[in-house]
């Protein structure tokens, strides 16, 4: 049997599980999660292996309407660019809610020549299996879907189905990774990531997008990597909060991203932190870029 390899998107709304499902599907934590929306800011490739076929799916931030911020902005660009040169694209929703944002989301699925398949995850959550029935009828016909899949990212219950309709979608050719890459990122991208997942895990309800995280040194030793981490927020209040009553916010994030960077690396870290204060970088397209924001990233 020839090998395939092919590229999906995974698009949705804020907080519908694609980062979860990206995880679930390549079996490793590539991308990084929590209950606050738009924790995903990055393209993150995360690559499967399904018999003869390599699938290489693209996390994405999710499509949201605020487009106060430049921020805001430069993620919803990189998740709607995700979509261009890919084989196929799982536009993703939650359980038996539908809202304006997963509308509008469907408009910019008619610019795509991929086929999409409709995943609709969370429905562990749903009760009536009527009701999901129901719900299914309902959004199918909103688009021309090449499949619809009703699934759990975070159980795994239906994604060999999700897995399978999308094998058939790859086309023959040459795998694109090598057989053992999980991700197309490196060590460096996904250290910071971790540290800015405890961030928010901790913070995400003072400081929901003010915060960014950026690697200033990683070094290798044998057995261990000293890496030091700079955390920007905008204000010096904000600091306060990361930093916490004697320094014990700051320490807590620090044992939770090391512990995590040891179980991604295979080896001991040594990790420092410091938070530093960057005005209105989240607004400032200059800054963003300085701190690893530019499209296509």
């Amino acid at each position: 049997m020839s090998k395939q390899c092919g590229f999906v998107a995974v698009i949705g709304r804020p907080s519908v599980g694609k980062s979860t499902l990206v995880n679930r599907l390549v079996g490793q934590k590539v991308s990084i999660t929590s209950r606050r929306p738009q924790t995903t800011r990055h393209r993150i490739h995360g690559i499967a292996v399904v018999g003869e076929a390599q699938i290489v799916f693209v996390d994405t931030p999710g499509l949201h309407r605020a487009q106060g911020r430049a921020i805001n902005r430069y993620m919803n660009r990189t998740a709607l660019q995700a979509m261009s040169d890919v084989n196929a694209v799982v536009f993703m929703v939650e359980g038996t809610r539908w809202t304006d944002e997963d509308t509008a989301i469907v408009e910019h699925l008619s610019r795509t020549d991929a086929p999409v398949l409709l995943a609709i995850n969370k429905v562990d959550r749903v009760d009536r299996k009527a009701d999901l029935l129901a719900h299914i009828t309902k959004i199918a016909p909103k688009f021309n879907f090449a499949a619809v899949i009703p699934l759990s990212a975070k159980n795994g219950s239906n994604l060999d189905a999700l897995l399978a309709e999308l094998v058939k979608r790859m086309p023959e050719g040459p795998w694109q990774f090598d057989e053992e890459q999980v991700t197309d990122r490196s060590e460096r991208f996904l250290a910071a990531e971790l540290v800015r997942e405890k961030l928010i895990r901790s913070l995400g309800q003072e400081l929901p997008y003010s915060t960014t995280v950026e690697i200033e040194k990683f070094e290798d030793e044998p057995g261990l990597a000293r890496i030091s981490a700079v955390i920007w927020v905008e204000k010096d209040g904000q600091k306060a909060i990361v930093i916490g009553s004697k320094g014990e916010g700051l320490k807590r994030i620090g044992t939770q991203a090391r512990e995590d960077m040891e179980k991604m690396l295979g080896r001991k870290v040594f990790l420092e932190l410091w938070v530093r204060v960057k005005d209105n970088w989240s607004d400032d397209e200059r800054a963003m870029r300085s701190l690893g924001y530019s499209d296509g990233s």
